[in-house]
């Protein structure tokens, strides 16, 4: 990608989109871990954080040439993008995740399995990550199992980041991804204030059904 072409004069993959976004430098890897690695950073980025103006133009870029579902969802979240102002994701980004008391979303595995905050399933998370050796990054304060965090983890792991076992990889998704994220990708969807959001659940939920047939095939066949 060059990055000093001017806005609308190249269309870029969804993977190039998303390693440009994070700075993202994957050591060699085939093509399929390279496109997950990428796939989970960009819903990272837009989960941890809202989009800014140049990541909005970056993501209205978005282009693929197939017609999977999934192409056709990264269209939808150009389209959305390039329909939108910062300033609207940004409330919008509030309004959902954040909001005066709480937001219409909680994005956090213990939530979405427990009803509550800081329960059994981070404690869980907070023991997989000392094993695998994963520290929380820096400066971030919300609790590891907020979704955008654990997207950054599966990002590292399919990335070659940290140095885990495929079967370990697996693990983690179907602990602390498979059980919720799916789910929590379908509301945002749904949600009231969902509007630039509503096709970013879209990609979600499509990847991490991509990623669970993915997972429980591989499992089957031993590998």
């Amino acid at each position: 990608m060059n990055p000093d072409l001017p806005q609308g004069q190249a269309q870029e993959r969804p993977d190039e989109v998303a390693a440009s976004i994070l700075g993202v430098d994957t050591p060699a890897l085939d093509e399929i871990d390279k496109a997950r690695a990428d796939e989970y950073a960009l819903l990272a980025s837009l989960l941890v954080t809202p989009p800014d103006g140049d990541l909005l133009v970056r993501l209205s870029n978005l282009h693929s040439d197939g017609d999977t579902p999934l192409d056709r969802a990264h269209a939808g979240l150009a389209h959305a993008a390039m329909s939108c102002t910062a300033e609207a994701v940004d409330r919008e980004y509030f309004e959902l995740f954040i909001g005066v008391g709480r937001g219409e979303l909680l994005p956090y595995a213990s939530y979405y399995l427990t009803g509550f905050l800081n329960e059994r399933p981070l404690a869980r998370l907070r023991a997989d990550m000392i094993h695998l050796g994963v520290a929380r990054a820096e400066g971030r304060c919300e609790p590891e199992d907020h979704l955008g965090s654990l997207c950054e983890m599966m990002s590292g792991f399919a990335g070659n980041h940290f140095t885990v076992r495929h079967s370990e990889e697996r693990d983690f998704f179907e602990r602390h991804l498979e059980p919720w994220a799916g789910r929590f990708f379908a509301d945002l969807e749904s949600a009231k204030a969902a509007k630039f959001y509503r096709s970013v659940g879209t990609v979600g939920r499509l990847f991490m059904n991509i990623e669970s047939e993915a997972f429980t095939m591989e499992a089957r066949l031993g590998a």
